[in-house]
């Protein structure tokens, strides 16, 4: 129990049933008397570090191909609709995860339908030159068009050297996409879109002696495929700052700088979370009260991560106020970074950042849809049941293990900075 403003958060464990089917699916099940409806959440253990250098953009394409026909249901959105149904997805650098709501009564149609594309796709030129087209646009309007829509292409390029980090979601190159043949999308799929790479969640008002019956009949024949197993390059350890200036016609100067720090399983990533919120996440932060309050140098900054599987990078990011000068602005930056590194937390400080996240996490668990999603995504990073275990690891954190971090993190020679200039 967590007790804020006279508002009392209660956390209950949450409970599931695990079973797997002979073709290795694994299915979760989360009963929730609570609700009238159901999610049923499948999470493909495949993101862009699982592409070709060469073919990049292929994950994020497919989020987009899964809904544009199987090999037996033409239309994927009508026959959901038409059973009070929505659906959406997302793809990752780690992961591909789809899911569907709808009226608990009409649970087995999401079993259809998703057992249907976890079969096979169509696999037709024209569903591939519709999606093919529709990812180049997007690719077209927010990274190439769009004002500092380039700035972490090239900041994964000048951060990474071999590790598949390098590239973003939507692909290396628009070309890898706009090249991209039927015969590689069906290699690509039928490497990494198989039950044995696949986790599938059911949650709401379900039975799990129902969901294992419906299981059974729509995913038990469909063939396992081979279990992928990643053998990644891992990053060398950066010895040397990097820095990348760039001119575009963009409003207002921007800084980017990045540092390398744990991956998502590392027993220092909630200390490093908490670090990111202390910095820079809203209003109430150390970077935006001194930076962009007290000395007017940026009109914006933030702190943050991606969370990623890998070891990722923490990222302080803003735009400047007019007429300020890139060596002003790191220059008061580099100050409060010292301050964090040389003096311990408060208390005061340190617990306000683990009740925000402890807030977002209770909230977030209210809805059965996020609940699904996140015990598809913690029995993909290690186990389920740590979903039960994050909080006890936030409220773990001590004011010396965020400087711990503040000081290996925080190394010039570990930091890549991006100036990205207005062009006059």
């Amino acid at each position: 129990m967590l007790t804020k403003g006279g508002l009392t958060l209660l956390f209950t464990m949450i409970q599931f049933d695990r079973f797997t089917l002979s073709n290795g699916l694994r299915v979760l099940v989360h009963p929730d008397s609570a609700t009238p409806m159901a999610v049923v959440n499948v999470l493909y253990n495949v993101g862009a570090r699982d592409e070709d250098p060469s073919h990049t953009g292929f994950a994020h394409l497919f989020e987009h191909l899964m809904f544009g026909g199987s090999v037996n249901i033409p239309e994927y959105d009508e026959p959901l609709q038409m059973a009070g149904g929505e659906n959406n997805a997302y793809t990752t650098n780690d992961l591909t995860n789809y899911y569907i709501q709808l009226p608990a009564d009409n649970l087995e149609t999401a079993f259809w339908l998703e057992s249907d594309r976890m079969l096979s796709l169509a696999f037709s030129e024209k569903s591939l030159a519709t999606q093919r087209k529709v990812v180049c646009e997007e690719f077209k309007e927010n990274y190439l068009n769009k004002p500092y829509g380039d700035s972490w292409h090239k900041m994964r390029e000048l951060a990474y050297q071999v590790h598949p980090y390098r590239w973003m979601t939507i692909g290396k190159e628009l070309s890898h996409i706009e090249k991209a043949t039927v015969q590689q999308v069906r290699s690509f799929f039928y490497k990494h879109y198989t039950p044995c790479n696949a986790i599938l969640v059911v949650a709401g008002a379900v039975d799990t002696e129902r969901v294992k019956q419906l299981a059974e009949k729509w995913f038990g024949d469909i063939p396992s495929g081979t279990l992928y197993e990643r053998n990644l390059p891992v990053e060398p350890v950066q010895t040397a700052a990097r820095q990348l200036t760039v001119k575009a016609p963009v409003p207002l100067d921007m800084f980017c700088k990045t540092w390398h720090m744990v991956g998502r399983k590392d027993r220092a990533y909630h200390a490093v979370d908490l670090l990111t919120d202390i910095l820079g996440s809203g209003a109430s932060s150390r970077l935006y009260h001194a930076l962009v309050k007290e000395q007017p140098l940026f009109s914006s900054i933030d702190c943050y991560h991606f969370g990623s599987n890998d070891p990722g990078l923490l990222t302080i990011e803003g735009k400047l106020v007019k007429g300020v000068s890139m060596e002003k602005a790191e220059a008061a930056l580099q100050v409060q970074l010292q301050k964090v590194i040389e003096e311990k937390v408060t208390d005061n400080e340190l617990q306000k950042v683990k009740n925000k996240t402890e807030s977002m996490i209770a909230f977030e668990d209210m809805s059965v849809m996020s609940r699904a999603s996140s015990l598809a995504y913690y029995e993909w990073l290690v186990d389920a049941t740590e979903m039960n275990q994050e909080l006890g690891k936030y409220e773990a954190v001590s004011s010396a293990s965020i400087r711990e971090q503040a000081r290996s993190i925080f190394r010039e020679e570990n930091s890549n900075t991006l100036y990205y200039l207005a062009s006059k």
